[in-house]
């Protein structure tokens, strides 16, 4: 595996993926940033990336920004494919950091759960 090989969908403003780009960086890999406010992923790498973390498309969702609630997307009736239309719509609603390397993808909340595909 190679530094090329290795994405982070990453947000400066946020510590948590702050710290997550540090521990890459730590380890000597120099991944490719996709700051996903400028750059947001498509809806359909959105759902690729959710089924490769192998977590339910509500953990990936930001459920304390308060678009969260006033889009309604605290409602247990909003569906899969609803939350992730509002994500490719809103990409501030996605949980961040997301890394992707070719053994897989994590959500780094704790970033430790990142190590698992490095």
């Amino acid at each position: 595996m190679t530094t090329n090989d290795i994405t982070i969908y990453h947000n400066p403003r946020c510590s948590t993926s702050r710290n997550a780009l540090a521990l890459l960086r730590e380890r000597g890999i120099d991944p490719t940033v996709i700051e996903y406010l400028k750059t947001p992923p498509t809806r359909a790498t959105l759902k690729s990336l959710i089924g490769r973390m192998g977590l339910p498309v509500r953990e990936v969702v930001r459920s304390k920004e308060p678009l969260f609630q006033e889009l309604g997307l605290d409602d247990a009736s909003v569906t899969d494919a609803q939350l992730l239309d509002a994500m490719a719509a809103h990409p501030i609603l996605i949980n961040r950091p997301i890394v992707v390397t070719p053994r897989g993808a994590r959500l780094g909340r704790p970033i430790e759960k990142i190590l698992e595909v490095l």
